[in-house]
């Protein structure tokens, strides 16, 4: 009846809980013109192994390309700002969030998201299943074409 973890002591202080301040996040990654991102949970900074999370803050009117994140599920959530999210095959639905909003995009939704204001920024929390930069670039005719400044998200490079 022995159970083996009682032989193996671990170190909870080292493994355990790990507060990420908001003003230590790392800016380090691949940055794109219109937006900054930050990533606050990974494998190197927390050795997180099956998530990942940080921030992205987009400029106004700034808009994506359709695509989708292969089996990723991602979960944004709206700090500041109104996000305009359009998903289908042609784009052709579409739904607002804003401040306090959770946004849900399921594995291989085609979609596009959208700063919905033309002159405040959209600030997001954005959370994934996955940490590989997966992101699959879709031949949609946009409804709304990207203006201004590209949106590229946290992750893809």
């Amino acid at each position: 009846m022995g159970d083996d973890h009682e032989h193996h002591h671990v170190d909870w202080r080292e493994h355990g809980v790990k507060v990420i301040p908001g003003n230590s996040l790392d800016p380090n990654t691949a940055q794109t013109p219109g937006m900054s991102r930050a990533t606050a949970i990974n494998n190197a900074r927390a050795g997180a192994e099956k998530i990942w999370a940080g921030t992205v803050t987009i400029h106004a009117n700034a808009k994506t390309g359709a695509h989708h994140h292969g089996d990723l599920e991602s979960i944004i959530y709206v700090v500041k700002g109104k996000a305009r999210m359009r998903w289908g095959e042609h784009l052709e639905y579409t739904a607002e969030a804003g401040p306090g909003d959770f946004i849900y995009v399921p594995p291989y939704v085609p979609h596009q998201e959208i700063n919905a204001s033309r002159d405040e920024t959209l600030e997001c929390v954005l959370v994934r299943s996955g940490q590989e930069p997966v992101v699959v670039n879709l031949d949609i005719e946009p409804v709304e074409k990207p203006e201004d400044v590209a949106w590229i998200d946290p992750i893809h490079r």
